[in-house]
Protein backbone atom coordinates (compact mmCIF):
# COMPACT_ATOMS: atom_id res chain seq x y z
CA UNK A 1 0.00 0.00 0.00
CA UNK A 2 1.15 3.59 -0.62
CA UNK A 3 2.55 5.33 2.41
CA UNK A 4 4.25 8.37 0.88
CA UNK A 5 2.94 11.88 1.68
CA UNK A 6 -0.28 12.72 -0.17
CA UNK A 7 -0.87 9.07 -1.11
CA UNK A 8 -4.03 8.25 -3.05
CA UNK A 9 -5.65 4.92 -3.92
CA UNK A 10 -6.05 4.56 -7.67
CA UNK A 11 -7.46 2.02 -10.12
CA UNK A 12 -5.74 1.90 -13.54
CA UNK A 13 -7.91 0.71 -16.44
CA UNK A 14 -6.11 -0.33 -19.66
CA UNK A 15 -7.90 -0.94 -22.97
CA UNK A 16 -5.54 -2.43 -25.58
CA UNK A 17 -6.84 -1.86 -29.12
CA UNK A 18 -5.23 -2.46 -32.50
CA UNK A 19 -4.43 1.24 -32.99
CA UNK A 20 -4.34 2.74 -29.49
CA UNK A 21 -3.91 1.72 -25.88
CA UNK A 22 -6.25 3.82 -23.75
CA UNK A 23 -5.37 4.32 -20.08
CA UNK A 24 -7.70 5.71 -17.42
CA UNK A 25 -7.19 6.35 -13.72
CA UNK A 26 -10.06 6.19 -11.20
CA UNK A 27 -9.99 7.52 -7.63
CA UNK A 28 -10.89 4.65 -5.27
CA UNK A 29 -11.34 7.02 -2.32
CA UNK A 30 -14.09 9.15 -3.84
CA UNK A 31 -17.75 8.23 -4.12
CA UNK A 32 -18.65 6.84 -7.54
CA UNK A 33 -14.95 6.22 -8.30
CA UNK A 34 -14.61 9.19 -10.69
CA UNK A 35 -12.32 9.04 -13.74
CA UNK A 36 -9.48 11.46 -13.01
CA UNK A 37 -7.49 11.29 -16.25
CA UNK A 38 -7.38 9.36 -19.53
CA UNK A 39 -4.57 9.06 -22.09
CA UNK A 40 -3.86 7.32 -25.40
CA UNK A 41 -0.64 5.57 -26.42
CA UNK A 42 -0.03 4.19 -29.90
CA UNK A 43 -0.26 0.38 -29.85
CA UNK A 44 3.14 -1.01 -30.77
CA UNK A 45 4.15 -4.65 -30.83
CA UNK A 46 7.81 -3.59 -30.85
CA UNK A 47 7.68 -1.56 -27.64
CA UNK A 48 9.31 -3.16 -24.60
CA UNK A 49 8.03 -3.53 -21.03
CA UNK A 50 10.29 -0.66 -19.98
CA UNK A 51 9.09 1.64 -22.77
CA UNK A 52 5.46 1.09 -21.77
CA UNK A 53 6.42 1.47 -18.11
CA UNK A 54 8.35 4.71 -18.54
CA UNK A 55 5.71 6.19 -20.86
CA UNK A 56 2.88 5.47 -18.43
CA UNK A 57 4.85 6.71 -15.42
CA UNK A 58 5.60 9.97 -17.26
CA UNK A 59 1.90 10.45 -18.13
CA UNK A 60 0.93 9.93 -14.49
CA UNK A 61 3.62 12.34 -13.28
CA UNK A 62 2.57 14.96 -15.83
CA UNK A 63 -0.96 14.81 -14.37
CA UNK A 64 0.31 15.15 -10.81
CA UNK A 65 -0.20 11.47 -9.96
CA UNK A 66 2.23 8.93 -8.52
CA UNK A 67 2.70 5.45 -10.01
CA UNK A 68 3.04 4.16 -6.41
CA UNK A 69 -0.64 5.05 -5.87
CA UNK A 70 -1.88 2.51 -8.44
CA UNK A 71 -3.42 -0.17 -6.19
CA UNK A 72 -5.35 -2.18 -8.78
CA UNK A 73 -5.24 -2.70 -12.56
CA UNK A 74 -7.94 -4.02 -14.92
CA UNK A 75 -7.19 -4.81 -18.58
CA UNK A 76 -9.15 -5.58 -21.74
CA UNK A 77 -7.23 -6.41 -24.91
CA UNK A 78 -7.91 -7.47 -28.49
CA UNK A 79 -4.19 -7.90 -29.30
CA UNK A 80 -3.13 -11.32 -27.87
CA UNK A 81 0.56 -11.05 -28.96
CA UNK A 82 0.91 -8.07 -26.59
CA UNK A 83 -0.52 -9.81 -23.50
CA UNK A 84 2.85 -10.95 -22.04
CA UNK A 85 4.36 -7.46 -22.42
CA UNK A 86 1.32 -5.69 -20.97
CA UNK A 87 1.13 -8.14 -18.07
CA UNK A 88 4.83 -7.69 -17.25
CA UNK A 89 4.56 -3.89 -17.55
CA UNK A 90 1.77 -3.81 -14.94
CA UNK A 91 3.51 -6.22 -12.57
CA UNK A 92 6.92 -4.52 -12.76
CA UNK A 93 5.90 -0.84 -12.80
CA UNK A 94 2.79 -0.92 -10.58
CA UNK A 95 3.48 -4.04 -8.49
CA UNK A 96 -0.12 -5.07 -9.25
CA UNK A 97 -1.73 -8.38 -10.13
CA UNK A 98 -4.00 -7.31 -13.03
CA UNK A 99 -7.57 -8.47 -13.61
CA UNK A 100 -7.87 -9.47 -17.28
CA UNK A 101 -11.28 -9.38 -18.96
CA UNK A 102 -11.55 -12.98 -20.13
CA UNK A 103 -14.09 -15.84 -20.09
CA UNK A 104 -15.09 -16.77 -16.56
CA UNK A 105 -15.09 -13.34 -14.93
CA UNK A 106 -18.29 -11.79 -13.59
CA UNK A 107 -19.83 -9.20 -15.92
CA UNK A 108 -23.54 -9.32 -15.07
CA UNK A 109 -24.20 -9.85 -18.78
CA UNK A 110 -25.60 -13.08 -20.24
CA UNK A 111 -23.78 -13.79 -23.52
CA UNK A 112 -25.94 -15.85 -25.89
CA UNK A 113 -23.70 -16.01 -28.98
CA UNK A 114 -22.47 -19.31 -30.46
CA UNK A 115 -18.89 -19.09 -29.19
CA UNK A 116 -18.51 -16.59 -26.32
CA UNK A 117 -14.75 -17.17 -26.11
CA UNK A 118 -14.19 -15.49 -29.51
CA UNK A 119 -15.94 -12.27 -28.45
CA UNK A 120 -13.59 -9.27 -28.13
CA UNK A 121 -13.19 -8.19 -24.50
CA UNK A 122 -13.84 -4.54 -25.40
CA UNK A 123 -17.30 -5.44 -26.76
CA UNK A 124 -18.37 -7.00 -23.45
CA UNK A 125 -16.94 -4.03 -21.56
CA UNK A 126 -18.80 -1.46 -23.74
CA UNK A 127 -22.06 -3.36 -23.30
CA UNK A 128 -21.69 -3.51 -19.50
CA UNK A 129 -21.02 0.26 -19.30
CA UNK A 130 -23.82 1.09 -21.74
CA UNK A 131 -26.34 -0.96 -19.73
CA UNK A 132 -25.28 0.70 -16.48
CA UNK A 133 -25.63 4.17 -17.95
CA UNK A 134 -28.54 3.90 -20.41
CA UNK A 135 -30.37 0.67 -19.54
CA UNK A 136 -31.66 -2.07 -21.85
CA UNK A 137 -32.25 -2.66 -24.72
CA UNK A 138 -28.97 -1.21 -25.94
CA UNK A 139 -26.90 -0.77 -29.10
CA UNK A 140 -23.27 0.25 -28.48
CA UNK A 141 -21.24 1.46 -31.49
CA UNK A 142 -17.45 1.58 -31.10
CA UNK A 143 -15.55 3.53 -33.77
CA UNK A 144 -12.11 1.92 -33.60
CA UNK A 145 -9.81 0.25 -36.15
CA UNK A 146 -12.96 -1.72 -36.96
CA UNK A 147 -16.39 -0.29 -36.15
CA UNK A 148 -18.44 -2.67 -34.01
CA UNK A 149 -22.16 -2.65 -33.23
CA UNK A 150 -23.11 -4.61 -30.09
CA UNK A 151 -26.71 -5.47 -29.28
CA UNK A 152 -28.23 -6.23 -25.86
CA UNK A 153 -31.95 -7.05 -25.56
CA UNK A 154 -34.37 -5.95 -22.84
CA UNK A 155 -33.54 -9.11 -20.83
CA UNK A 156 -29.92 -7.88 -20.68
CA UNK A 157 -28.75 -10.70 -22.95
CA UNK A 158 -25.85 -9.95 -25.29
CA UNK A 159 -27.21 -11.11 -28.65
CA UNK A 160 -24.16 -10.47 -30.86
CA UNK A 161 -23.35 -7.70 -33.27
CA UNK A 162 -21.95 -6.40 -36.53
CA UNK A 163 -18.35 -5.62 -37.49
CA UNK A 164 -17.36 -3.35 -40.38
CA UNK A 165 -13.98 -1.91 -41.44
CA UNK A 166 -13.21 1.33 -39.62
CA UNK A 167 -13.31 4.70 -41.34
CA UNK A 168 -9.53 5.12 -41.20
CA UNK A 169 -9.06 1.75 -42.90
CA UNK A 170 -11.25 2.97 -45.77
CA UNK A 171 -9.31 6.21 -46.09
CA UNK A 172 -6.01 4.33 -45.98
CA UNK A 173 -7.17 1.86 -48.65
CA UNK A 174 -8.05 4.73 -51.01
CA UNK A 175 -4.60 6.24 -50.49
CA UNK A 176 -2.68 2.94 -50.77
CA UNK A 177 -4.52 1.44 -53.75
CA UNK A 178 -4.79 4.49 -56.03
CA UNK A 179 -1.92 6.36 -57.63
CA UNK A 180 -3.36 9.88 -57.55
CA UNK A 181 -5.47 10.15 -54.41
CA UNK A 182 -3.78 11.70 -51.35
CA UNK A 183 -4.07 10.83 -47.69
CA UNK A 184 -6.79 13.06 -46.22
CA UNK A 185 -7.88 14.13 -42.77
CA UNK A 186 -11.18 12.57 -41.72
CA UNK A 187 -13.54 15.40 -40.90
CA UNK A 188 -17.01 16.65 -41.75
CA UNK A 189 -16.65 18.55 -45.05
CA UNK A 190 -17.90 22.13 -45.45
CA UNK A 191 -20.02 21.12 -48.43
CA UNK A 192 -21.42 17.92 -49.89
CA UNK A 193 -20.03 18.38 -53.42
CA UNK A 194 -16.25 18.60 -53.27
CA UNK A 195 -14.62 21.24 -55.50
CA UNK A 196 -11.24 19.55 -55.45
CA UNK A 197 -9.91 16.02 -54.94
CA UNK A 198 -9.36 16.34 -51.18
CA UNK A 199 -12.86 17.75 -50.60
CA UNK A 200 -14.41 15.06 -52.80
CA UNK A 201 -12.61 12.31 -50.84
CA UNK A 202 -13.52 13.84 -47.47
CA UNK A 203 -17.16 14.08 -48.52
CA UNK A 204 -17.23 10.50 -49.81
CA UNK A 205 -15.53 9.06 -46.73
CA UNK A 206 -17.60 11.06 -44.25
CA UNK A 207 -21.08 10.82 -45.79
CA UNK A 208 -20.49 7.29 -47.03
CA UNK A 209 -19.63 6.23 -43.51
CA UNK A 210 -22.48 8.13 -41.84
CA UNK A 211 -24.84 6.51 -44.37
CA UNK A 212 -23.45 3.05 -43.60
CA UNK A 213 -23.74 3.57 -39.83
CA UNK A 214 -27.29 4.91 -40.05
CA UNK A 215 -28.33 2.16 -42.47
CA UNK A 216 -27.14 -0.52 -40.05
CA UNK A 217 -28.68 1.22 -37.03
CA UNK A 218 -32.01 1.57 -38.83
CA UNK A 219 -32.16 -2.20 -39.34
CA UNK A 220 -31.02 -2.95 -35.79
CA UNK A 221 -33.63 -0.57 -34.33
CA UNK A 222 -36.32 -2.29 -36.41
CA UNK A 223 -35.31 -5.58 -34.69
CA UNK A 224 -34.77 -4.06 -31.23
CA UNK A 225 -37.17 -1.10 -31.02
CA UNK A 226 -36.60 1.42 -28.26
CA UNK A 227 -32.88 0.64 -27.90
CA UNK A 228 -30.61 3.32 -26.47
CA UNK A 229 -27.85 3.95 -29.03
CA UNK A 230 -24.47 5.01 -27.64
CA UNK A 231 -21.25 5.75 -29.54
CA UNK A 232 -17.67 5.54 -28.28
CA UNK A 233 -14.17 5.15 -29.74
CA UNK A 234 -11.67 7.42 -31.47
CA UNK A 235 -13.88 8.70 -34.32
CA UNK A 236 -17.21 8.74 -32.46
CA UNK A 237 -17.09 12.50 -31.95
CA UNK A 238 -16.68 13.02 -35.73
CA UNK A 239 -19.47 10.67 -36.86
CA UNK A 240 -22.06 10.76 -34.03
CA UNK A 241 -23.23 14.38 -34.50
CA UNK A 242 -24.12 13.65 -38.15
CA UNK A 243 -25.95 10.38 -37.40
CA UNK A 244 -29.77 10.29 -37.24
CA UNK A 245 -29.81 7.40 -34.78
CA UNK A 246 -26.91 7.84 -32.31
CA UNK A 247 -28.38 9.38 -29.16
CA UNK A 248 -25.44 9.38 -26.75
CA UNK A 249 -21.73 10.11 -27.13
CA UNK A 250 -19.59 8.46 -24.41
CA UNK A 251 -15.84 8.77 -25.13
CA UNK A 252 -14.91 6.98 -21.87
CA UNK A 253 -17.45 4.14 -22.18
CA UNK A 254 -14.80 1.37 -22.35
CA UNK A 255 -12.87 2.70 -19.34
CA UNK A 256 -16.14 3.01 -17.42
CA UNK A 257 -17.01 -0.61 -18.27
CA UNK A 258 -13.59 -1.77 -17.05
CA UNK A 259 -14.18 -0.02 -13.73
CA UNK A 260 -17.64 -1.61 -13.35
CA UNK A 261 -16.34 -5.12 -14.12
CA UNK A 262 -13.41 -4.64 -11.73
CA UNK A 263 -15.92 -3.70 -8.99
CA UNK A 264 -18.02 -6.82 -9.72
CA UNK A 265 -14.91 -9.02 -9.38
CA UNK A 266 -13.35 -7.52 -6.25
CA UNK A 267 -12.20 -10.23 -3.90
Amino acid sequence: MSSHPGAMRLLLAIDVGNTNIVLGVFDLDREGLPLLHAWRLATSRERTVDEYGLNSSALLRHSGLDARDIQHVVISSVVPPLHPVIDAWVRVYFQADPLWIEPGIKTGLKVVIENPSELGADRIVNSVAGLERYGAPLIAVDFGTATTFDVVNDRREYLGGIIVPGLKLGAEALFQRTSRLPRVEITEPERLIGRNTVQAMQSGLFYGYVGQVDGILERLLAEQPGSAVVATGGLAKVIAPASRHIQHLAPDLTLEGLRLIWQKNRK
